[in-house]
C-alpha cells in the first residue's frame, strides 16, 4: 500500500465516512489510469483476398497486447478510415477503381461491444478514393480521389450519415514522370490545425493545393491566398503531418523518397529543408508512404516501401523544425503502408500490406528508437490504422 494512503488511513481511522470517500477517490483514479491505457484499434484493408473489410481490435498501451474484437463482413476495399470526434461514428473510403465508382461509407460504432454498423454509403465523385479526414466538430468529411484526381466535401447529418457531396473539385495538371504523373492524382486531404485551410497533396501535379475552408458555406472550399506549394519535380507528394505546436508542416514524398519541412503560420508556408528517408548510398526504388510525429513532437517517423521496407527515424529541432537522421527500423514485413503511434507515445504499430501483418514496436521516448516486441497480428492486406480511447 502506498505510504500516502497508509497515513491517510491512520489519520482518518476514527472517521469511517471520510475513509470511504478517500478510498472511492483512489479507486476512481485507478480506473481512470487503466482506462487511459486501453484503446480500440481500427484497421482498414483491401478486400481482394481474404479480408472481410474493417477490423476492430483492443490495444493495451501498457504492454502492447492486441486482441481481436470484431470485423465487418461485406465492406469493399475500405482502405482508409477516420473516426468522428464523438467516438461513435467512423467513415471509410471504398477504394474502387472503375470509372466514377468510388464510395464513402458511414458507420455507427458501439463502444460498449466494439462493433460497427453500416449507416449509409455515397458516391465519392470519382474512382479510387484513397484518403478521408473529418473536422473537429464532425460536420464535414473530406475525401481524396486518387485516380480521378479530385477531392470532395460531404456534409454530415446529426445521426452520423453522409449527405451526397456538396462540392467536387477536379485538379488539372501533370508533371515530369509520364508513367505516374500523366495527370492529377490527389493523394490525401488534411485540415490545418485551426481548420481554416485544407491541404491536398497531389502526386501527379507535384503540388500541395491549398484551399480556404468555410464550414458555414454551402460549398466550403475556395482557393487560398497562396493556392499551392510546389514540390521538387518528380517528388510525388503524398501525406502531411503538422507539428504539435502547429509551427511546422512535414510532407512525405512518395516518389522522391524525402521529407519536406515547411515553417507554417496562418495558411502560409516557408521552405526549411528537404531530407531523404533513406541512406545516402541507397540505390533502390523509393516508395515512401506515411509520416507521423511523436506526441511530444521530438521525433518524426516515415515508412518506406519499394526496396527498403523500413521506418526512417528522425529527431526534430523544435526551434527550426529541421530533421536529423537517427536510424532505421525494419518493419517486420513487406510494403509498410500506414502506421500509428499510440497516444501515450509508448508504442508504434505498422501495417504491412503484402505480408498481411501488423507489427508492434516499443518506442523509446528519449531516443526515438524502436524495439520489436513479440506482439503482431495477422490481418489480410492492412492499409490504415486508427485508434480510439476506450
Amino acid at each position: 500500500m502506498p505510504l500516502q494512503l497508509s497515513l491517510a488511513i491512520f489519520i482518518f481511522q476514527d472517521k469511517p465516512s471520510v475513509m470511504r470517500i478517500l478510498l472511492a477517490i483512489c479507486l476512481s483514479c485507478s480506473l481512470l489510469i487503466v482506462s487511459a491505457q486501453n484503446y480500440y484499434l481500427f484497421v482498414g484493408t483491401y478486400t481482394g483476398g481474404k479480408s472481410k473489410g474493417i477490423y476492430v481490435f483492443q490495444f493495451n498501451a501498457k504492454n502492447g497486447e492486441v486482441q481481436w474484437v470484431s470485423n465487418t463482413d461485406s465492406a469493399n476495399n475500405p482502405s482508409f478510415l477516420t473516426i468522428a470526434p464523438d467516438g461513435k461514428h467512423l467513415y471509410a473510403v471504398n477504394e474502387i477503381e472503375t470509372d466514377h465508382s468510388g464510395k464513402v461509407s458511414a458507420y455507427s460504432f458501439d463502444p460498449g461491444n466494439g462493433t460497427l454498423h453500416l449507416l449509409n454509403q455515397v458516391a465519392s465523385g470519382s474512382e479510387n478514393p484513397c484518403h478521408v479526414s473529418i473536422t473537429k466538430d464532425g460536420k464535414w468529411v473530406a475525401v481524396a480521389n486518387y485516380s480521378g484526381g479530385s477531392l470532395a466535401m460531404f456534409p454530415v447529418n446529426t445521426d452520423g450519415t453522409l449527405n451526397p457531396f456538396a462540392q467536387h473539385i477536379i485538379h488539372k495538371g501533370k508533371s515530369i514522370n509520364p508513367a505516374r504523373q500523366e495527370k492529377a492524382h490527389v493523394h490525401s486531404v488534411f485540415f490545418s490545425p485551426d481548420e481554416h485551410y485544407l491541404y491536398t497533396p497531389d502526386l501527379g501535379m507535384d503540388k500541395v493545393t491549398v484551399y480556404r475552408f468555410d464550414p458555414k458555406s454551402r460549398k466550403p472550399l475556395s482557393p487560398a491566398p497562396v493556392p499551392y506549394i510546389s514540390t521538387t519535380p518528380g517528388a510525388g507528394p503524398r501525406h502531411i503531418s503538422f507539428s504539435p505546436d502547429k509551427k511546422f508542416l512535414y510532407l512525405i514524398e512518395e516518389m522522391g523518397g524525402s521529407v519536406d519541412v515547411y515553417q507554417y503560420a496562418n495558411g502560409n508556408t516557408r521552405f526549411v529543408q528537404r531530407i531523404a528517408t533513406h541512406p545516402e548510398n541507397y540505390t533502390g526504388l523509393p516508395g515512401s508512404a506515411d509520416i507521423h510525429l511523436s506526441p511530444d513532437g521530438k521525433f518524426l517517423y516515415a515508412s518506406n516501401r519499394g526496396d527498403e521496407n523500413n521506418l526512417a527515424i528522425f529527431s526534430v529541432d523544435r526551434q527550426s523544425g529541421k530533421l536529423t537522421h537517427v536510424g532505421y527500423q525494419r518493419c517486420g514485413g513487406l510494403q509498410p503502408r500506414n502506421f500509428i503511434i499510440d497516444p501515450t507515445g509508448n508504442f508504434l504499430l505498422v501495417a504491412n500490406q503484402k505480408t498481411n501483418n501488423i507489427v508492434v514496436y516499443r518506442r523509446d521516448r528519449e531516443t526515438g528508437l524502436l524495439q520489436a516486441t513479440l506482439q503482431q497480428i495477422e490481418v489480410p492486406s492492412p492499409v490504415c490504422l486508427q485508434m480510439l480511447a476506450k
